[in-house]
């Protein structure tokens, strides 16, 4: 494990976004050119989130990109503001602007970024935004897949919209209609087998659908005993965390890191489970 270093807020230009983009960077200290890991956090969230996964990444040596989306908490939009609708839409151009500004992230980096492994990472609504770069499309939405990322994790991402969604996600969020047909990236799935949303009335098999019905190569992890937070990767004691479990966050952790490693790196991924704490299949 390396020492990590982590600067905030570096802000990026963003016209028409309203508010500029601020993203945290963290790296590793020493010289090298690192792999580089842009994680979109969940509704609500911000730049300041996710210390589990993205400490953990960056001392294992990763650059580690977090934006906060206009939906966070922290930048107040108000319900009525005309960006709301578009909120998907500024999510996934958020993620695009990073890659597009890769010499201002740079400048901020003890060492390089291997512009050749680029990874792409996301919790819940993250997940979706993450997916987009992968090659998930928004039902009548744009094609947003960026040939620049090489692999992605999706943590507790919604599945299919239509009839799957509760009358309330239907009503209130109309790009949850995720097609997952053009999803070719290889990404590897975590979901929680407790994660039982109140958007869908199919329960926490529902998170599943990016593996299930994705292209490609693919590896699902399913963390036993896991809800939303999946045991507290929003965060150390997250209020949000349900399930706390140093345990579940270990997994995940370690199951991502070899993931993103052979995923990047052409290698096979070998990685072994605890059978008391998940299951991991591939495709």
């Amino acid at each position: 494990m390396s020492e990590v270093v982590s600067v905030k807020p570096v802000v990026l230009a963003a016209p028409g976004r309203g508010v500029d983009l601020r993203v945290r960077i963290s790296a590793p200290v020493g010289g090298g050119e690192w792999p580089l890991i842009v994680f979109s956090h969940g509704f609500g969230s911000s730049l300041e989130g996710y210390g589990p996964l993205a400490d953990y990444w960056a001392g294992r040596g990763f650059v580690v990109v977090q934006p906060t989306h206009l939906d966070s908490r922290t930048v107040g939009l108000a319900q009525g503001d005309p960006r709301v609708p578009e909120i998907w839409r500024f999510r996934v151009r958020d993620l695009k602007l990073i890659l597009d500004r890769l010499d201002e992230v740079e400048a901020r980096v003890p060492g390089g970024i291997d512009r050749g492994r680029i990874a792409v990472a996301g919790h819940s609504f993250g997940g979706q935004t993450a997916g987009n770069l992968l090659g998930l499309r928004v039902r009548g939405g744009e094609d947003y897949r960026d040939e620049r990322v090489k692999a992605g994790v999706l943590l507790a991402t919604a599945g299919n919209g239509g009839a799957d969604l509760t009358p309330f996600a239907a009503e209130r969020f109309p790009f949850m209609n995720p097609e997952f047909a053009g999803m070719e990236t290889p990404a590897l799935v975590v979901v929680g087998d407790k994660d039982d949303s109140p958007l869908s009335h199919r329960g926490a098999e529902w998170m599943a659908d990016p593996y299930r019905h994705s292209p490609g190569r693919k590896s699902l992890l399913t963390v036993f005993g896991a809800e939303h937070s999946l045991g507290g990767i929003v965060g150390y004691e997250a209020a949000e965390t349900t399930d706390e479990s140093p345990e579940r966050v270990a997994l995940i952790q370690r199951v991502t890191t070899a993931y993103l490693r052979s995923a990047l790196y052409s290698e096979e991924f070998t990685v072994e489970v605890d059978a008391g704490l998940g299951s991991i299949e591939s495709k």
